[in-house]
């Protein structure tokens, strides 16, 4: 029988209950965990100690950039679901970055709380794992006193998201580091292009349209032996209760900056479409292949989002700014029109981040990226819901939802069964635009 659990309208109670069982949790996991003090490294030549949760590409390549930005950083602590990634990788970190990866085998770990462990162990956590557990493993770690940078999306769902600014205003109180993978807003090209726009260039933003298609992402086959939640954390991106789906996955760049230019703006409301065509085989779990988002803001603008994840079709990645003076290609740093520019210079907004993250820590004075980071992983949770329903969603009613997609993150352990099961034919189940309700009325 093909089972789905949680698709339909969900326990209310239980949704209402999601923050404060998040926060609780995160609370015990640091009970007995040294706190960072403040300027402990002003001096500059002390050790930082840098832990990893989650062991995938991105986050192999988030500690070569911590490590490169900061001479004395060291890297103590790794987790993973899977303690041979974590092996893998630390070999492979190793030859990279030699005498800065000092993680012994009992400082690696595997499972649902190895998380725990490694905030333990560390000064600054890189997160970078299924980004279900973003909010709560960022709030684990700041309430330990411990910087973080965590990777995009900063929540999968109304209450995750909810908990990840909850997490900013901690690492505000703590006068700690708390720095998102939304790396656009570290690129000094795009920086100059967006001001640009700001000061006139374009004339007045007419409409947006932002593009991120592709073929699908990571896929990789089922390994013999893996029980089926070993299999869907896996391949954690083609299920919708670990990675959210495509719209906060991957338009969450683009929005962020759409939002950017339109002055850090939120819309007032939203519709879109969504499906699974052609990606239909198991290995694609249960996750739509294709979506398109309209966003409607308060000043008229429309902003007019796709992402696509299917073979054999046409690839862009774009974010293209329309105004009454001419246009603007964001991703090329380019403006057509009365005030045609060419930005020209070299930037890695990847490596951007994390050196100012680190020049923050020993300082002293922390660098908090929690409002548009917040704001435009909400942005796209509104319009991935509004593809899955079928519905127009407005910015009032997702933020006053407390949805999400079960289990919370703190009720999930190893042997546990996963909330989506494979039918007869072996694929996943998807939601049904038109049918499917997730938000509360």
């Amino acid at each position: 029988m093909t089972t789905a659990k949680g698709t339909g309208r969900g326990n209310g109670a239980t949704r209402r209950d999601f923050l404060k069982r998040s926060a609780v949790a995160a609370s015990a996991a640091v009970t007995g965990v040294h706190h960072v003090t403040r300027n402990a490294y002003a001096a500059g030549s002390d050790v930082i100690r840098v832990g990893m949760i989650g062991c995938g590409g991105r986050n192999t390549g988030a500690a070569v950039e911590a490590l490169t930005a900061d001479p004395g950083a060291r890297l103590v602590a790794m987790c993973d679901i899977f303690m041979d990634r974590v092996k893998a990788r630390r070999e492979r970190l190793k030859q990279q970055m030699k005498e800065q990866v000092v993680v012994n085998d009992d400082l690696c770990f595997a499972g649902f709380d190895g998380y725990k462990h490694v905030i333990e162990a560390s000064d600054v956590v890189l997160i970078a794992n299924a980004a279900k557990f973003h909010p709560l493993h960022a709030m684990t770690a700041l309430e330990a006193g411990k910087h973080v940078f965590v990777e995009k999306p900063h929540g999968i769902d109304p209450a995750g998201v909810k908990l990840m600014q909850r997490a900013a205003e901690v690492a505000k109180e703590k006068r700690l580091c708390l720095v998102s993978g939304l790396q656009s807003r570290y690129h000094a090209g795009y920086a100059e292009t967006v001001q640009r726009i700001h000061d006139g260039a374009i004339g007045e933003v007419v409409s947006i349209e932002e593009n991120f298609l592709r073929a699908p992402y990571v896929i990789i086959d089922r390994a013999p032996g893996l029980s089926e939640l070993e299999w869907q954390c896996s391949t954690q991106y083609h299920f919708r209760w670990l990675s959210g789906d495509d719209v906060p996955q991957s338009l969450v760049h683009n929005m962020d900056r759409a939002s950017w230019v339109l002055h850090d703006a939120a819309p007032v409301k939203c519709h879109g479409l969504g499906g699974r065509s052609s990606m239909t085989a198991p290995i694609y779990g249960d996750v739509f292949d294709h979506h398109s988002v309209i966003y409607e803001f308060e000043n008229g603008v429309r902003v007019y989002a796709f992402c696509r994840t299917t073979e054999g079709c046409f690839n862009d990645t774009s974010s293209i700014i329309f105004g009454t003076k001419g246009k603007a290609s964001l991703l090329h740093c380019h403006i057509q029109g009365e005030n045609a520019w060419q930005w020209k210079g070299e930037c890695n907004p990847y490596q951007v981040e994390h050196d100012v993250l680190f020049k923050a820590i020993r300082s002293g004075e922390p660098v908090n990226n929690g409002d548009y980071m917040c704001r435009s992983t909400m942005i796209t949770v509104m319009g991935q819901i509004s593809c899955y329903t079928g519905e127009e969603i407005t910015w009032e009613r997702i933020n006053r939802s407390d949805f999400f997609h079960p289990p919370s993150p703190e009720d999930c352990h190893d042997g546990m069964e996963p909330p989506v099961l494979p039918g007869p034919d072996g694929s996943y189940p998807v939601f049904k635009p038109g049918y499917t309700r997730l938000l509360e009325t």
